[in-house]
């Protein structure tokens, strides 16, 4: 003797049982539930909280479950260990190393690198935190209450679009609700320009650094158009000073490519390596051991930017920014660049149209036009 539950609707789960006492009593005090004479069968609402309530109070049951619901469902999914019998365990109801472990794992088994599993783990927690606190909030509307909350906190779009991406992966690859049962709404991608630096601000900035070393690491984020990531972790190994090109190796998407490397750059790299010895990684950090973080370039710029005392709200990226653009001013053909960043579509490419100012100076303002005419005119 054991219960059916199957889904009802999009909001409504619905229990079939035999004629019990003790099993009537704990349905008809069981929150929001409705009987229904005719189908002869319970209901109640198709949430978490309610999901969770009902495998507590009916633990000691033979409880079935609807294909679709239990591979929709997570938390009336099979759990490993139960010897092929369709039984329910709660699931546990908070963030902790266990559930996310799994996580990390199922990360791991997509490839996804280091940087992007603390990211995920880190939006995964952050919704789990937000889940609790919520539990009487439909199921259907969940993802999209979130994403409201973030919004209304004055998190960016594409912060929005990545929190969403992660607990996407989450629900379907670790929790197994099948894909699409929990529906969502991006934000509209923000349509943001580069900050770009001006040829003489690189040279500024650039000539601002004393340090060998971090004159070095500057120099070839600028001069290869490099991520952060990418530059502390060259080898020297990836430096090729016979063609005059650097391999940027497992870069973001795990893509390795060729860019180029100026003689300006190598001259003022040949200079840091008289005077620093280095053997696997390009630019240790202070074990020796272990590449230098990223936290510590982007320490280095900001030091420079202040002491080359330029104005604009800039981050390290901008010498990526300032690289691409630069090339594109002076007539490099677009597909090139894109090679030379590692972008695997041109149009994330054609952002830099919109900031390349060759073309925009051969454009007279009307003012000088207007302003010509009233001065002529005196």
């Amino acid at each position: 003797m054991g219960l059916d539950l199957r889904k009802r609707s999009e909001r409504e789960l619905e229990v079939r049982m035999p004629y019990h006492t003790e099993w009537w009593h704990r349905m008809r005090a069981f929150p929001q539930s409705r009987w229904d004479r005719e189908e002869r069968t319970w209901s109640f609402p198709y949430t978490l909280a309610h999901v969770e309530r009902f495998i507590e109070r009916f633990r000691d049951a033979d409880l079935r479950v609807e294909e679709e619901l239990r591979k929709e469902c997570y938390l009336l999914g099979d759990r490993p260990g139960d010897g092929g019998r369709k039984r329910v365990e709660l699931e546990r109801s908070s963030w902790g190393a266990f559930t996310e472990s799994k996580l990390i794992y199922e990360l791991k088994l997509k490839g996804y690198s280091h940087k992007t599993i603390r990211t995920y783990c880190g939006h995964a927690g952050r919704f789990y935190r937000f889940y609790a606190g919520a539990r009487e909030a439909d199921t259907l509307d969940l993802l999209r209450l979130y994403s409201h909350g973030l919004l209304s906190e004055g998190k960016s779009h594409a912060y929005i679009n990545q929190a969403i991406s992660a607990i996407k992966f989450y629900l379907e690859k670790v929790c197994g609700m099948a894909s699409g049962s929990v529906p969502y709404v991006r934000p509209k991608k923000e349509k943001k320009l580069p900050n770009v630096l001006a040829p003489s601000e690189v040279v500024r900035l650039l000539s601002a650094v004393d340090n060998r070393k971090h004159r070095a690491i500057l120099y070839l984020s600028y001069s290869s158009g490099l991520r952060v990531g990418e530059v502390v972790r060259l080898r020297v190994s990836d430096i090729d000073r016979e063609r005059g090109t650097l391999t940027v190796r497992q870069g973001k998407g795990r893509k390795d490519r060729v860019t180029v490397l100026s003689a300006a750059a190598l001259e003022v790299l040949d200079l840091y390596l008289a005077a620093y010895r280095v053997e696997a990684w390009l630019f240790p950090g202070q074990d020796g051991v272990k590449h230098l973080t990223e936290r510590t370039v982007q320490k280095v710029f900001e030091r420079a930017v202040k002491a080359a005392h330029i104005s604009k709200d800039v981050s390290v990226h901008a010498l990526r920014h300032s690289f691409a653009t630069h090339l594109l001013e002076d007539g490099v053909d677009i597909r090139y660049i894109q090679e030379l960043l590692g972008h695997k579509s041109v149009h994330t490419t054609e952002v830099y149209t919109h900031v390349a100012v060759s073309d925009i100076r051969r454009i007279a303002s009307p003012l000088y036009r207007i302003m010509g005419q009233g001065l002529g005119k005196r």
